[in-house]
């Protein structure tokens, strides 16, 4: 509409000028409408409360409305959420990380979390950094002198540094868990495994990180009696399945029956073509 102007309400009051024509246009009802007596063109008009999901404009020639609504501010719109904290976990994964390193420890991410680096889902429950058998003493009082509290589970393939919520909010947050392993599918962990590591910024922090195919070696070993989960499995699978080694993972796995039977699931699903 050129050369026009709006008017609210239909009472007479102009108050935005586009020209010399003039068309009313109704977009608010008009007891949500008020107009100060004082007000006139050029003076600021106030308006009381928008109604929320009305049609904005009318039909100039109809009267009726638009079809298609446009979203206008609520009376009292809620506040959005400006929380910026850090989940714990992501917190023990950059600490214990960065005080290896500044340690000169040799490590990598291995578990859910490098998988997450290569694109699966990122995992809820704890953090895999995996260090050789020689080192494990070694990067265990390093954790312990960065703040993180070290426990020895009666285990002999890993030991658990914790990293305490801060005592002061409310409700306590459960601390986040660390496994620092040294032992994969049974078989301990030595300099050539970690050479495998690239390297890759993860949140912030510059960290080697295991490639998927020897994490998902493990974890198909891992699969027992007592534990056989295919479900957790096939959504990390599916998520990095181009970047795993196939062949390499039936060799390494072919004496273990429950992987033998998830790897034929993954062939007969399509996920993978197994020879």
């Amino acid at each position: 509409m050129c050369n026009g102007a709006h008017r609210f309400g239909g009472d007479g009051r102009q108050i935005g000028e586009m020209g010399t024509r003039l068309v009313t246009v109704d977009f608010l009802e008009r007891q949500n409408v008020s107009v100060q007596e004082t007000d006139s063109i050029g003076q600021p008009t106030k308006i009381d409360h928008p109604v929320v999901e009305r049609a904005a404009v009318q039909d100039v020639e109809c009267r009726q409305p638009h079809g298609k609504k446009v979203p206008t501010i609520a009376e009292q719109s809620p506040p959005l959420s400006a929380t910026t904290d850090e989940p714990l976990l992501r917190t023990a994964l950059k600490l214990a990380a960065s005080a290896l390193k500044a340690d000169g420890v040799a490590f990598a991410l291995g578990g859910g979390y490098a998988l997450w680096v290569a694109g699966g889902p990122e995992p809820s429950h704890d953090v895999d950094l995996v260090v050789a058998e020689t080192d494990v003493e070694m990067a265990a009082n390093t954790l312990a002198a960065a703040g993180l509290r070290v426990e020895r589970p009666p285990e002999d393939w890993l030991f658990k540094a914790y990293c305490d919520a801060d005592s002061s909010t409310e409700p306590a947050e459960e601390p986040a868990l660390v496994d620092v392993l040294h032992r994969l599918g049974g078989v301990p962990v030595v300099q050539s495994l970690l050479d495998t590591a690239v390297e890759y910024e993860v949140l912030g922090v510059r960290i080697p990180v295991l490639p998927p195919t020897p994490i998902m070696i493990a974890k198909l070993r891992s699969l027992s009696e007592h534990y056989c989960d295919f479900a957790a499995l096939l959504l990390v699978v599916r998520a990095v399945r181009e970047q795993l080694d196939w062949t390499e993972i039936g060799e390494a796995t072919q004496d273990n029956p429950f992987a033998e039977a998830f790897l034929l699931l993954l062939d007969r699903l399509g996920i993978a073509r197994l020879n």
